[in-house]
Order: structure tokens, then sequence, then C-alpha cells
């Protein structure tokens, strides 16, 4: 199974368009906030299941703050990160990962990718296409979970 993972956006159409022309095929998105918005027209754009959250920058949703969603028998959470001191480092978001017994958490906020495994859980922010911060290029992610069961998170930049 092929996951779009796109934080962010901040209402930019334009390069939501593009993000899900560089991710190609997938068979859902994740959207983690910051025009959570943004997941309507994900699904307009493609037709799948889009799951958003909110973030810091969403006023007035009826978005939750987290999602936990089975995807191939994979438990993730999605959250914004911005409840969890991301900006500080990822320890709070690998304890509460452990806590809730979650295969991976997909995080946004910093507007900087990233894809690494910590005590058994991937943590994957795939960054922003619109407003990279800390030199990074625009960028969105994929998250691959395999027959056998193996997640691989993918970042593409452009």
């Amino acid at each position: 199974m092929r996951i779009g993972v796109v934080s962010d956006s901040h209402g930019d159409v334009k390069v939501l368009k593009h993000v899900v022309t560089v991710a190609g095929p997938v068979d859902s998105w994740l959207h983690a906030g910051d025009y959570c918005q943004d997941g309507w027209h994900l699904e307009k754009l493609t037709g799948l299941p889009v799951t958003a959250v909110a973030g810091n920058c969403d006023r007035q949703t009826s978005a939750l703050a987290d999602e936990y969603v089975e995807l191939a028998g994979k438990t993730i959470w999605l959250t914004h990160g911005h409840r969890h001191n991301v900006k500080y480092g990822v320890n709070e978001l690998v304890w509460w990962g452990k806590q809730y017994g979650v295969s991976i958490v997909i995080f946004g906020h910093t507007h900087i990718p990233y894809n690494r495994w910590h005590d058994g859980i991937l943590l994957f922010n795939p960054g922003s296409p619109r407003a990279p911060r800390g030199g990074a290029a625009p960028s969105c992610g994929i998250l691959t979970v395999s027959t056998d069961g193996n997640i691989e998170g993918q970042i593409i930049e452009f």
C-alpha cells in the first residue's frame, strides 16, 4: 500500500496539484495539518480517501487534533505536532507513540522533512510543499507498507 503524506500546505491548491503529480499513484492521503481544509482539495483532486488533522493555523474547524488510522495492518497516529513541542525534538512523540501502540507517527509543524525510526516506531514528517524551512526543499512524502508488513518512508523533494 502506498500512502501519500503532506503537511503545512497552507491553502495553496496549485502546490497540492503538484504534490499529487510528483507523488504518483497512491491508495490514500494523510494531511498533517495547517490548512487541514486542503485535505478536502486533495480528495476532490484525486477521488481518494483523505484523513486530515488540525494544526496551529487551523481555526474554527471540525478536524480533530489527532487521528488514529489503520492502514495495511499498521496503526498510524496523525498529529500536527505543535502540541508536542516538535520544534524542540521528537522525544514526546516517541513517548506518546509507545503509549498508543502505533507503528508510525506522522507529524508536521516544523516544515522540515523527517524520516527516522525511534524504538521501533517510524517518525515521519513530509516537510512542507509551500514554505519549507531550515534549508529544505519543498516536499511531500510517501509511506509504503509491503505485503509482508515492512514500512518504508520516502521524502519527495521538488
